[in-house]
């Protein structure tokens, strides 16, 4: 006798602006696994302080041969994400990795309930997720900051924790 599967489904209509983005970071050398395994606790701290907007945390293994986690988060909207990451301790950190990515790659890509995609890859040695099979392009202008890319309309609630201008120097 076979058991009938049990199929179910959400209802979404009480999350129109709702953001998932799933986060990645590959081990590029050695050293890229100190630095792996720091982020944990303290992204767990971070999760477990409960940022408005935050509906889910969840973490992943991508691969174990290089070392790739990451995680998926889905937020009530973009500005409460966008908030979350220019403020401490994701500002910090973002900082931190883009003056050095201490051995290891990192990406994201955010997926919009309203319609939209964005992403952004660093320092990632093998391409993964769009950058398999999108137009690759710098991220500079119109294509530096999640908003923009996005296309998210009005105005960042907060500072980047990095402009293109400190970044690049020009």
């Amino acid at each position: 006798m076979s058991a009938q599967v049990q199929r179910r489904t959400v209802d979404l209509s009480g999350y129109p602006d709702l953001v998932v983005i799933y986060l990645g970071m590959r081990v590029n050398a050695l050293v890229g696994l100190k630095t792996l395994i720091g982020f944990g606790p303290q992204i767990s701290k971070s999760v477990d302080a409960r940022p408005d907007g935050l509906l889910l945390h969840e973490n992943l293994v991508f691969s174990l041969f290089p070392p790739h986690g990451g995680m998926r988060q889905y937020w009530r909207d973009f500005d409460a994400l966008e908030q979350w990451a220019r403020s401490e301790p994701h500002r910090l950190w973002w900082r931190q990795f883009l003056r050095d990515s201490g051995g290891t790659g990192f990406w994201h890509e955010a997926y919009f309930m309203r319609g939209g995609m964005e992403a952004v890859y660093d320092d990632m040695v093998r391409d993964t997720g769009f950058l398999r099979f999108a137009p690759q392009r710098p991220a500079r202008g119109p294509m530096f900051s999640a908003r923009d890319r996005s296309r998210t309309r009005g105005e960042p609630s907060a500072q980047a924790p990095i402009t293109e201008k400190e970044f690049y120097g020009s």
